[in-house]
């Protein structure tokens, strides 16, 4: 029998936090020159990490613009780009374009060292604003403006089995976690044999992904202000180790058949299909418990154009590029497409192979799925619009530290405090 893969739980952690990571590269100076040897105006692009997305897209927009020449600079590890990044556009220097993941771009923003592509985007008129995943970029505005671009996105959802779930009501947009204990309980023991609501992974790591749904109700980042030490904290932790303690949640691995829900994250339109009946004959979406707003949306890494870059409008010309029809549809590009038309058209196609039995999940087997289920996905990738900055550190400090309280080591209360200290000496740092 199969089992529930913890490896992809790990990465599906991962992603939901930043999109962080380490190149092959060695980054070079930028050009102080506009121009190139050839007369070509020069734009540097600043990456985190090495990626062939980047070679093909430079390639397409040269091709474009054969007067442009983008030059990609690549960092040797994540950390080294935070802080020479940083540096330089602080100071005024840098990159054209630089990706923005990780860093302090509120404190950017505040210093005005970005450019605001709200107004670009309204002025353009080569960009169909009606086309663009508006409930995506709406939510990672900062101060009502947009100085932050990410080229794709992810969408996390919580899957039920629809076949146990059966005609159980389920309000999933307000439900609780207690509630969500309470219905695993009862459908759990209610068949031949006891099932489990979720399988193979520990409660540190359930406490992490809790928190990072829920980042705004414990870390006000504008304001640089931590909330670990209260009841509100408490009280989930205590909710996490209740549904261990009562064989709601097991570390252990299952086989497929013996668990109810699961956590995933999409990162295409063949993931509604391929991830969703991996596990599940007939699989239901639902809004995880306490999960406030829509779907959580995960951007690909962001990028910003730096304010003082003597190359604005050609930097700019590249955001559109990958904006455009073109840009949306490299097979390189990760995540979900900023274009609702070409989400809709590989959704579209799957939904004519899967009706006429052409299409197969990666174990070769012709899925059965629904119009209405086809209208729902569509409907879910055009109604998330929940956001919010969860820093990966914070959350290492929660997982860490909770660990010794579903041990039985230390109380609740003297967790969500040491917790406490040390996100805020972190958040002040």
């Amino acid at each position: 029998m199969r089992k529930w893969p913890s490896m992809v739980s790990m990465g599906i952690l991962i992603l939901l936090v930043s999109a962080c990571g380490s190149g092959g590269g060695k980054q070079s100076e930028s050009s102080k020159d506009s121009v190139n040897p050839e007369g070509k105006t020069v734009v540097t692009l600043s990456v985190q990490q090495a990626d062939s997305f980047y070679e093909t897209a430079k390639k397409k927009f040269e091709e474009k613009y054969p007067d442009i020449e983008l030059q990609i600079q690549v960092t040797e590890d994540y950390e080294q780009y935070q802080k020479t990044t940083n540096t330089a556009i602080l100071s005024g220097k840098g990159p054209d374009i630089f990706e923005i993941s990780g860093l302090p771009i509120k404190d950017y923003v505040n210093k005005n060292l970005l450019l605001n592509m709200e107004d670009l985007i309204e002025q353009d008129k080569t960009i169909d604003k009606s086309n663009l995943q508006m409930n995506i970029l709406d939510p990672i505005k900062s101060n009502d403006s947009l100085y932050a671009m990410p080229f794709g996105f992810y969408l996390r959802a919580f899957v039920g089995d629809g076949d146990i779930l059966g005609n159980t009501r389920i309000d999933d947009r307000n439900w609780t976690w207690k509630e969500f204990e309470e219905i695993s309980k009862e459908l759990g023991a209610s068949g031949t044999e006891r099932r489990y609501a979720m399988t193979g992974e520990a409660p540190d790591f359930r406490m992490q992904e809790m928190i990072v749904d829920r980042y705004a109700e414990f870390v006000d980042t504008a304001e640089k202000k931590a909330m670990f030490d209260s009841p509100l904290f408490v009280d989930a932790m205590q909710q996490i180790k209740d549904m261990y303690d009562h064989k709601v949640m097991t570390s252990e691995p299952a086989d497929i058949g013996k668990q109810m829900f699961y956590s995933t994250v999409l990162s295409s339109s063949a993931d509604f299909i391929d991830g969703l009946h991996l596990y599940f004959s007939n699989p239901k979406l639902l809004q995880k418990p306490e999960q406030r707003g829509g779907t959580r949306i995960v951007p690909a890494s962001q990028f910003s154009i730096q304010a003082q870059s003597p190359v604005k409008e050609e930097a700019w010309k590249f955001i559109v590029f990958m904006l455009s029809e073109e840009g949306q549809s490299l097979q390189e590009r990760q995540g979900f497409s900023l274009l609702k038309s070409v989400n809709e058209k590989k959704l579209d196609d799957i939904q004519e192979q899967v009706n006429n039995g052409t299409y197969k999940t990666p174990d070769g087997k012709a899925p059965k799925v629904s119009d209405d289920e086809f209208a729902k996905f569509k409907d879910f990738i055009n109604t998330a619009d929940n956001y919010s900055e969860g820093g990966g550190k914070v959350i290492s400090i929660v997982g860490e530290e909770s660990m010794a309280f579903f041990s039985g080591q230390k109380t609740a209360e003297e967790v969500a405090k040491l917790i406490q200290n040390r996100v805020t000496t972190y958040l002040n740092e």
